[in-house]
């Protein structure tokens, strides 16, 4: 009894909500720029041929109960370099999430199945967890129209029942724009139906087809758990017989080993690999007769993605998700550890045809410090000493591209990204747009031809990109076409509306914004002339078309598909050079809205509309077949083919049931007449796999006969790209099978013209066709490689398209012309870092670069004053090309200077370079208690004491308006009694640290010095914590043999050794202000704390059997700032032993040059010689500025600075309290800021200067 498949209304809700869903999410996946070789923001419309002709099934059983899409794991591939054969394309998809961060992003011009904006990928790598395609009642494709379509009209008189099928069919000549015809009677088609039996379960699938002659097919099914995030069954089919039969092997990979992904070797069909679920095992299962029997290997480690060598079929990369990069040369047998720390997707083979080192890999990887690095490296030997670093310097994180002849990298400085290039290895040069174009973004397209086509989104533009093309070398490029659309996809990743047709060199379709109107473009020869498309003259039924250029035009849309078995909105094929196939629509602009199918067989010189709903269109038998099937959520058993280029269309029913149709593959390489439509019968049935025959359509091959020749042009225009082209086409009454493709028939030069050219770099095409310098361009600017004795190119505005063919004619008045290098003076010099900033860290290498606008560099010296007393002299530029390194031993501000000059003049530049070394601590030093209104010194004390350039902004009390200081040091007073707390902030770079210290003010207060037991000197390791810890034992203490109340007593340690502290007698009025202590009541508290120290009653134990006697030292009556000799014999002891060594510094200083090996400078001098803005002393070198003389923020910015002039022999601080001058000085101890290297000795006469002084302090400086 024969089952039919059942349908229920609320079913039948529910799998039209998730096939929609479903044709939302991967039929729009759109067009996107990317890196072929990259999986970054922006994500490549691209297939993977490495990976084999895989397409990648998902079902959307188990998604229903669950609410939404799986969530499978997803990888992305590995990236690299190689071309393969045009036939994988449209086998293979990979619909993985695309990571975040790449701003340089790469990738080729698409072409059916790539996507729009991203042209198939000549290298990738296999994802090994790309997601599949939703398994459901959906046909390929996005959502479309429920429009019913429309019944074909009846044949013309004389046309056969079968349409154009039938032999002797009559019909327009294809390359018309009539409406295409469609045949009445419904025929069948021989196939075949094979059901996955006990895969019902299974919502994922992966298959692979050999194609090229190999009847092989395999299948690999899965079962997702979307609550556990992972596979828990799989099966793997087998089928010998082009899809007729399949062999279910799972007992010969093993019973209960779970596969998650299949992988097919790109130069070697019959090799596979399959990958196990790493959450039940990591191993692989190798085989090398496609799939017919299996070796086990088991892994180490967890493969993320895979890159196999475009050439040698053993050789492959694996990518782990730890971040590690493999090497095999085994077919994954064994592997070697290439590299730790690479960057996602960021590894490639090397080139072949531009490298002689096919074992030669290319990778991103991370520096110790985070840093970006371009490395290359042979894969069984990447070790320190063999890696390269092609690039000088670090790049930007995910930058990294190599793609055919060339390799790009980004770096950023200065807010704005910079790209490089490098072609053919050879030294990286900077590409140079336009001067004012400022890119945010910029996406590669291609690099096809010797030539790259660029996306550029500048500084004015949000939702389109500019396109731009190169010169061979990658460096200059020109305007191509403004405003292309652009937009966001589901992931995030842009997608750009630009198209490669395939089989037709240089020809591009683009949707251009226009007033916020969406048109479309054609070019044919690669971007220079653009024109829009002519409307049909006819629609379907025959009605004329009433649409006039260029109010009127027809409009595609160019997003592709990256799924191979669901067609995009445009298709073209290299084996069929002159067929499109696009849906779009007829009027203004773009619209989304009434879309129907058109396509043209003349290469988008006429075009004819072919279905008013969408349909997913497949190339057969080189073109010489279409296959339509319509985009509907219903079952289907029919679809429509074509043998005359779209011009009729026959209808065929494929199956007995109807189908919901989950995908449709061709065979690999269009040769033959095979396809397989995958779906189901129900919900609940097992996968349905209907092999379709079209042999039996067809009865013979093709002779010459049948073959008519077909001259490709544009509007009537023969020469496309310098060339005459002739193609050999199938008459269209014939019906017969082709074969292989032969190409091009013939292809005839054409004689130069002016429009074989574009304008050269500097230059813009205006109104009149010609090409004239753009404003900010000078044509007599020389090349800065020009030498005198050597020629240059002489550019006329004009450059020839790159891989236009053509010949004589105006190429000679056109090319650049060669010219000897006439002898000029250096002008526009320019001294730079290589990183672009100011400031350099101390003991670290620093690039300079030198850069010459005009002049004959290679006969001129170079002369580089590094600032500090050394500088170096160059006889040519060749000793610059990588930049000149110095390492500064010194912090400070440096005034660097170049100097070049020839015999014809001279010209020089100043860099000033900021050397600092890290700020590490902050000590914020003042006193603990002080008098009311007296001037307090607060001292911020950094660690390392010498850091460079510093801004220090100053809170009191709770002020929330900070004041900023260059000084670390200022002076204070309150005028209130209290506890009042003082914040300090160190600027150093990006380094901000700061320290909070509290004061306590009173009237009258009095203090003693205490000393305490040797043995507490062992305990002592001299830092904050301890000293605050141990303050509190002894004030706790203090207060138990006194019994003396906590609130009169303030104990702070002291730093250094011998360990001693400073105890303040406070006076102390409770809330209401009464009983207040006075004079008198201090001096008794003063007498009972001294009595019991004395008395040895006041001890703590510091640990057991360690006990520590606190001993009194001498009492003070006034506050700590201003002790008397009266008060306190060490104050005085002090002050001599000051005294005794200023003396002593004068009598070293008179008499240093008698006394060997002292190295203490303090004359400059007025030669020139080391010159160098350091930071004076924080302590000893700074004026203590009043508070009345601080600034606030916006007083410091209104305010100039007076700053000394650099180059004054000699610079003087003056002490605005005490108005004597204080000489700047350098000494040894200089020597030891920030870890200087041993022996080193700073330079006698090195010139210091105040600039780090606040403007007040260097208003008050008095010249020595």
């Amino acid at each position: 009894m024969e089952k039919v498949a059942g349908w229920c209304p609320a079913w039948h809700v529910a799998l039209l909500y998730w096939t929609w869903l479903f044709l939302f999410t991967f039929g729009f996946a759109g067009a996107e720029i990317t890196c072929r070789s990259c999986h970054s923001q922006v994500k490549p419309q691209q297939q993977h041929p490495q990976q084999g002709p895989l397409m990648h099934l998902r079902s959307d059983r188990g998604e229903r109960e669950q609410g939404r899409f799986p969530a499978e794991r997803r990888g992305e591939s590995g990236h690299g370099a190689g071309k393969e054969e045009e036939e994988d394309a449209g086998l293979q998809a990979t619909l993985a999430p695309a990571p975040t961060a790449a701003k340089l992003r790469g990738g080729r011009a698409p072409r059916q199945p790539a996507a729009a904006g991203g042209r198939r990928p000549r290298e990738s790598a296999a994802p090994p967890a790309p997601a599949a395609a939703r398994r459901g009642p959906a046909p390929p494709g996005r959502p479309r129209r429920s429009r019913a379509e429309p019944p074909p009209p009846p044949p013309p008189p004389g046309r056969s029942p079968r349409g154009a099928a039938g032999p002797g069919a009559a019909g327009r000549e294809p390359g018309g724009a009539g409406a295409a015809r469609f045949g009445l009677e419904e025929l069948r088609l021989g196939s075949t139906t094979f059901a996955l039996a006990g895969d019902s379960a299974h919502n994922q699938a992966m298959v692979h087809w050999s194609g090229h002659n190999s009847s092989v097919i395999l299948i690999l099914t899965k079962l997702y758990d979307y609550n556990l995030g992972s596979i828990t069954e799989s099966s793997l089919w087998r089928s010998t017989d082009y899809g007729t039969t399949y062999e279910k092997l799972n007992d010969k990979v093993g019973l209960k080993t779970i596969l998650s992904y299949l992988y097919v070797c790109p130069t070697n069909k019959r090799k596979i690999m399959l990958l196990t679920d790493p959450e039940v095992e990591s191993s692989l299962l190798i085989s090398s007769d496609e799939g017919a029997t299996y070796q086990k290997y088991r892994l180490n480690f967890y493969i993320h993605s895979l890159l196999f060598h475009p050439k040698q079929e053993d050789w492959i990369l694996a990518y782990s998700q730890d971040q590690k990069l493999f090497s095999s040369v085994e077919f994954g047998r064994r592997w070697q550890l290439l590299h730790e720390g690479v960057a996602p997707n960021r590894f490639y083979w090397s080139m072949m045809g531009s490298s002689r080192e096919p074992d030669l890999v290319h990778l991103e990887a991370k520096t110790v410090d985070g840093h970006a690095q371009y490395i290359t490296c042979r894969m069984q030997n990447c070790s320190e000493a063999t890696r390269s670093k092609p690039f000088p310097g670090y790049i930007d994180h995910n930058s990294l591209i190599v793609q055919d002849d060339y390799v790009f990298v980004q770096l950023t400085s200065g807010g704005r990204p910079h790209y490089y290039v490098s072609y053919r290895r050879n030294a990286f040069a900077q590409m140079k747009l336009p001067k004012y174009s400022l890119p945010k973004d910029m996406h590669v397209i291609s690099t096809d031809e010797n030539q790259v086509f660029a996306a550029v989104q500048e500084w004015n533009q949000n939702d389109t990109y500019n396109l731009y093309i190169s010169d061979t070398r990658g460096v200059y490029f020109t305007l191509a076409l403004e405003n292309v659309k652009s937009s966001q996809g589901l992931e995030g990743n842009v997608m750009i509306d630009l198209y490669e047709v395939a089989g037709i060199k240089g020809m591009f379709l683009a949707n251009k914004k226009i007033d916020n109107q969406v048109r479309t473009f054609i070019t044919y020869n690669k971007g220079r002339d653009w024109s829009l498309l002519q409307a049909p003259d006819t629609d379907l039924r025959g009605n004329p078309v009433h649409c006039l250029l260029p109010y009127c035009s027809l409009h595609l849309h160019l997003k592709v598909s990256e799924n191979p078995y669901t067609s995009g909105n445009i298709a073209s094929r290299d084996t069929a050079p002159s067929i499109i196939v696009a849906s779009g629509n007829i009027g203004t602009e773009l619209s989304d809205n009434d879309i129907s199918m058109f396509v043209s067989s003349d290469a988008g010189n006429t075009w004819r509309q072919i279905f008013e709903d969408e349909h997913s269109v497949l190339y057969l038998d080189q073109g010489g077949v279409l296959v339509a099937m319509k985009h509907t959520s219903l079952p289907i058993r029919h679809l429509w083919l074509s043998f005359d280029e779209g011009s009729s269309w026959s209808k065929y029913s494929f199956t007995s049931l109807p189908l919901f149709v989950d995908g449709v593959l061709g065979e690999p390489g269009e040769e033959t007449l095979i396809m397989t439509v995958f779906g189901h019968f129900s919900h609940r049935s097992e996968w349905q796999l209907v092999k379709v025959d079209y042999k039996s359509i067809f009865d013979r091959r093709c002779a010459e006969e049948d073959y008519r020749p077909w001259q490709l042009h544009s509007q009537g225009e023969a020469c496309i790209m310098g060339a005459k082209r002739i193609y050999r086409k199938r008459k269209s009454e014939k019906k017969c099978m082709q074969g292989k493709y032969a190409g091009a028939m013939t292809s005839e030069p054409c004689v130069c013209t002016e429009a074989d050219f574009d304008c050269d770099y500097g230059y813009e095409r205006h109104s009149n066709g010609q090409c004239l310098p753009a404003f900010w361009y000078n044509p007599s600017s020389l090349s800065k490689d020009c030498s005198l004795g050597q020629s240059y190119l002489n550019s006329t505005g004009y450059r020839k398209v790159v891989s236009n063919n053509c010949t004589d004619g105006v190429r000679e008045q056109y090319t650049a012309k060669p010219q000897q290098c006439p002898g000029k003076a250096p002008q526009g010099l320019r001294i730079v870092t290589s990183d672009g900033k100011l400031t350099a860290d101390l003991g670290h290498n620093v690039t300079f670069l030198v850069q010459l606008e005009e002049g004959d560099l290679q006969r001129s010296i170079i002369q580089v004053d590094f600032g500090d007393g050394i500088a170096v002299s160059y006889a040519n530029l060749s000793s610059t090309e990588d930049g000149i390194k110095h390492i500064y031993q010194n912090v400070g501000i440096f005034r660097v200077t170049v100097l070049v000059e020839n015999s014809l003049g001279s010209d020089n530049a100043v860099l000033y370079l900021h050397v600092t070394c890290p700020l590490e601590h902050v000590h914020l030093s003042l006193p603990f208690v002080t008098t009311k209104n007296k001037e307090v010194n607060a001292t911020a004390v950094l660690w390392p004491s010498q850091v460079g350039t510093l801004t220090y902004v100053w809170w009191f009390g709770n002020n929330t308006e900070p004041l900023i200081t260059l000084d670390g040091s200022i002076t204070f007073t309150f005028s209130v009694e209290g506890m009042n707390t003082i914040t300090v902030q160190v600027s150093a770079g990006n380094t901000i640290l700061q320290d909070t210290k509290t004061i306590a003010v009173y009237e009258q207060f009095q203090s003693l010095r205490l000393s305490f037991s040797p043995n507490l000197d062992d305990y002592n390791p001299d830092i904050p914590e301890w000293r605050r810890d141990i303050s509190r034992v002894v004030k706790r203490a203090l207060v138990e043999a006194t019994g003396i109340s906590s609130k009169h007593i303030l104990v702070a340690l002291l730093p250094g050794l011998p360990t001693s502290a400073e105890l303040f007698i406070l006076p102390y009025q409770d809330a209401t202000g009464e009983n207040k202590r006075t004079a008198e009541d201090l001096e008794q508290i003063s007498e009972i704390l001294i009595q019991k120290l004395n008395q040895n009653f006041v001890h703590f134990e510091l640990k057991p059997g360690v006990r520590i006697l606190v001993h009194a030292a001498h009492l003070t009556a006034a506050p700590l700032v201003d002790l008397t000799p009266s008060h306190s014999g060490s104050a005085m002891l002090m002050l001599l032993s000051v005294v005794f060594v200023g003396l002593a510094i004068f009598v070293i200083y008179k008499f240093k040059r008698k006394i060997p090996g002292l190295n203490i400078y303090a004359q400059m001098q007025n030669e020139k010689d080391q010159e160098m803005v350091s930071p004076v002393s924080q302590r000893e070198s700074i004026p203590n500025v009043p508070q009345s003389e601080l600034m606030s923020p916006e007083q410091l910015v209104d305010e100039k600075l007076d700053i000394q002039p650099i180059e004054q022999p000699q610079a003087t601080v003056q002490n605005p309290r005490k108005g004597n001058a204080t000489k700047v000085v350098w000494t040894e101890d200089f020597q030891k800021a920030c870890g200087s290297p041993r022996g080193f000795k700073p330079r006698p006469g090195a010139e210091v200067f105040p600039q780090l002084l606040s403007p007040r302090a260097q208003k008050k400086s008095l010249p020595m």
